[in-house]
């Protein structure tokens, strides 16, 4: 209900205010001169963000689904746990395969594609699985959890792209970090429930119902983000959040397979993003290979602790949820993206440490401890690392830089967890957690080395020179600065 004088720095132009129901400051084109922009900031981004969210949450949940009730799993579909673990793994490797031509898709044809796709192909997965729910059936349940492995090379790389395309500067990197905070709590939620619903019973009609109601919540529960993404999710506002997207817009090339591959080209020969890129690999490659070996590591330790190895699992994801969005809304307020980086990465490494001297005592509550403190940081960084290689590589595409970056991170992922699982068969956990506190800290000096470079910092600050003055609601003028 205010309307604001606009002064354009040292320049001379004439712009004419309005409000609108955001009661947000919008700078209005003049009929006048052509140069002054719209920038505005619809209430609506939160209702984009929430159906984000919402189905992003129900994607990631699918990952854990029935790798963390294995042993129900192998009974009820007679299979080797082998063959259970590859219903998390191929969510690894779908994504290095096939994230190219899904950023190339992402990048041509915008938000909107990437939500529909990513959104559908999750209700699709889930609904395959209500066919899987037969002991002989075990292949349907593959087949469901590959479309949905799928789908989430549409979802993990959008929390930067949506922020920087419907958000205000001062809001960007809190908007990354409860996009993230969305896939982080379909994890959790995904260590949580399938052990409540599928119960371990004699009878393997028991089991294959409460498999059945599982698959049903799935299938039912992600049903209104379609609905809510059909209905309204444009592939970007009428008016750009920020000078920087303003600028962006006037100078957008029509998305070609030769301009996509150009951007790949820029992207690999920057080299403080290379550098940021394997230093984010390592830290999310170790996250990942630690919580698929949390389990023999807390049980060589605690025999027997199963279900503490679980809730440790729960509280590592809770509690790094509530690093991550703490750190975004740190990084909107300071921008110091490279310190925040290497703080973190510092952090992981002491924690992870701690950890290896409290499993050594066999203090059950030291261990839940350390654990949710590393949790907080190795979780912290994810959306940290990730706008640091947005700053770093900008006006790169946000979804092609962080596709690339996750399909590393994927990759390493993999590795670390094979290579981990072996030495801790043969060597023992022990030897296990060396390896991850050597692998963090060789991340703790690549990100020392990566160059301080904010370059969509230096482009939103294009922007300081304008200045907001509120004047009575009842004038309508123009004004010269």
């Amino acid at each position: 209900m205010r309307k604001f004088l606009v002064k354009l720095g040292l320049k001379l132009k004439t712009v004419r205010m309005t409000v609108d129901k955001t009661n947000t400051p919008m700078l209005e084109r003049n009929p006048f001169n052509d140069n002054v922009e719209v920038i505005k900031a619809f209430k609506r981004r939160w209702y984009i963000l929430a159906v984000y969210v919402y189905y992003a949450t129900f994607s990631c949940f699918q990952w854990v689904e029935y790798s963390i009730v294995t042993n129900i799993v192998m009974r009820y579909y007679n299979v080797s746990s082998t063959a259970v673990d590859w219903t998390g793994v191929m969510f690894m490797i779908v994504w290095p395969i096939f994230v190219f031509p899904s950023s190339f898709l992402i990048d041509k044809l915008g938000l909107r594609f990437a939500a529909l796709t990513g959104c559908f192909l999750t209700a699709i997965g889930a609904s395959v699985k209500l066919f899987s729910v037969q002991p002989e059936n075990f292949y349907i349940v593959l087949i469901g959890q590959a479309i949905v492995s799928l789908s989430q090379v549409f979802i993990l790389s959008l929390p930067p792209k949506l922020a920087v395309t419907w958000f205000k500067p001062n809001e960007v990197s809190t908007v990354c970090s409860i996009g993230v905070f969305g896939m982080q709590l379909g994890s959790a939620l995904g260590f949580l429930l399938p052990p409540m619903i599928v119960k371990d019973d004699p009878e393997l009609l028991v089991i294959g119902s409460s498999l059945k109601q599982l698959c049903w919540a799935l299938a039912l529960g992600v049903i209104p983000a379609c609905v809510a993404v059909v209905a309204y999710f444009p592939h970007q506002p009428i008016y750009p959040p920020s000078l920087a997207q303003a600028e962006e817009r006037k100078q957008a090339q029509e998305v070609t397979m030769r301009t996509f591959l150009k951007s790949l080209k820029d992207l690999i020969t920057n080299k403080g993003f290379c550098i940021q890129m394997m230093g984010y690999g390592i830290s999310y490659g170790i996250f990942s290979a630690f919580g698929t070996l949390l389990n023999p590591f807390v049980l060589s330790y605690f025999p027997g602790a199963a279900e503490d190895a679980g809730r440790m699992g729960l509280v590592m994801i809770m509690f790094g949820m509530t690093g991550g969005f703490l750190v975004g809304i740190l990084l909107d307020k300071t921008h110091k993206y490279k310190e925040t980086n290497f703080f973190i990465y510092v952090g992981s490494a002491i924690c992870l440490v701690a950890l290896l001297v409290c499993l050594q005592t066999k203090s059950k509550i030291l261990v839940y401890l350390t654990i949710a403190i590393f949790g907080f940081f190795l979780n912290a960084y994810i959306p940290a690392g990730i706008e640091f290689a947005s700053e770093l590589t900008y006006p790169a595409n946000e979804s092609t830089t962080t596709g690339l970056i996750t399909a590393v991170s994927q990759t390493l992922g993999v590795t670390f967890t094979l290579v981990l699982s072996n030495v801790t068969v043969k060597y023992g956990t022990l030897w296990a957690l060396v390896i991850q506190i050597g692998l963090l800290s060789i991340g703790t000096v690549m990100t020392a080395l990566v160059p301080n470079n904010l370059r969509r910092q230096k482009a939103f600050n294009e922007g300081r020179d304008v200045e907001f003055k509120t004047i009575p609601q009842t004038e309508d003028f123009s004004v010269k600065a």
